[in-house]
């Protein structure tokens, strides 16, 4: 039997195509969109906002090296290319997957360090470290993308016939170590990490907020730090909660028959994963005021080739991400309000591209 062709009726292939094509448009457009703002303002970048536009870049590249080939399997009934495009298909989406986990993972941990000492104007991280950062989490994706091409797990294809990833089925017999260890570093240890620091981060707000004496200032900036938390807490609700299914379904398949689920419902959490790369560039939009203004103002700009201009303002809390904008120069009570509501708006880290 051909494992490339699809298990799905026509129709479900054509539905599926639609559905990648979709999830492809707006994660390339979303992310291209963050990564254009903190173009805008990159003079003005303070270190930690590099982990928020790192999460983009591997949204971004997920999007483009993945999506288009899996809506032409879908819409061909088959998968094109062979082992080849497999393998490489496979490739990319564990070592974009885990990118993405080890960003969230460090952003959960530097919030909570600054979370510590939000009073303090001190920079909490050199540029330095902050690159260092960044280079781990593609050199710790790079590592566990590689292990199964060199014989420690296995590339291969879904069930269902129009996708590849691990070959989960293959690895019961051989490679079971690999799949209790890819659980536990890239799925069930980062969450429990993320889970403890922004736990920790809520305890602390709610300590502080009951402690203070300023009944006017104080108040304001703990909703802020709240609203801002709210951003990161979504962020990666969003995407462990998108691949949760695809991991219980995948490990389900280890130890079970193989005919235990069927190619229709195998093939819902694979398709739930993939939409993982869609939600930040909108839950930047919602929540986040300055980042929807620069949305904003990027539409003007398309509509009449002239764009406010950030600010030129490079001193402020130490992670501004998008500089606020006033368009009227001459009310000094606006531009205070709008400084004010930018540095209340950078205490928050890395979402900051989006926080």
């Amino acid at each position: 039997m051909d494992v490339y062709s699809s298990k799905l009726s026509t129709a479900v292939d054509y539905g599926v195509g639609a559905f990648l094509l979709l999830i492809a448009i707006l994660s390339i457009v979303g992310n291209f969109m963050v990564l254009v703002m903190a173009y805008k303002r990159s003079n003005h970048m303070k270190p930690p906002e590099l982990l928020s536009v790192n999460l983009a870049v591997t949204d971004l590249g997920a999007a483009v090296t993945m999506y288009p080939l899996a809506v032409a399997s879908a819409w061909n009934h088959h998968w094109i290319g062979g082992d080849v495009t497999c393998v490489y298909y496979g490739l990319m989406g564990f070592f974009f997957g885990a990118a993405s986990m080890m960003t969230l993972t460090i952003m959960a941990v530097v919030r909570f360090i600054v979370s510590l000492t939000l009073q303090s104007p001190k920079e909490k991280m050199s540029k330095r470290n902050a690159k260092i950062l960044v280079a781990t989490t593609w050199l710790y994706a790079l590592l566990w993308a590689i292990f199964p091409l060199i014989g420690w797990g296995k590339y291969g294809p879904e069930s269902f016939g129009l996708s590849c990833t691990l070959a989960w089925r293959d690895m019961k017999e051989q490679s079971q170590s690999f799949v209790i260890t890819i659980f536990l570093m890239n799925l069930i240890l980062p969450a429990i990490i993320i889970i403890s620091c922004y736990s920790a981060i809520a305890l602390k707000l709610y300590i502080t907020y009951k402690s203070m004496n300023d009944n006017n200032h104080i108040p304001s900036m703990i909703k802020t730090q709240r609203r801002l938390m709210l951003i990161a807490v979504l962020i990666s609700i969003g995407f462990v909660g998108c691949w949760a299914p695809y991991g219980i379904v995948s490990l389900w398949s280890v130890y079970r028959p193989g005919d235990s689920i069927p190619p229709e419902v195998s093939m819902l959490p694979c398709l739930f994963a993939k939409s993982s790369t869609v939600y930040n560039p909108f839950i930047y939009y919602i929540f986040s005021k300055t980042f929807k203004q620069e949305v904003k103002q990027l539409g003007r700009f398309c509509g009449r080739s002239n764009i406010c201009p950030t600010s030129e303002a490079k001193k402020g809390p130490e992670n501004t991400i998008y500089l606020m904008c006033d368009a009227n120069k001459s009310k000094v009570g606006a531009e205070e309000q709008t400084e004010k509501s930018r540095e209340n708006e950078t205490q928050m880290m890395p979402n900051q591209l989006d926080m």
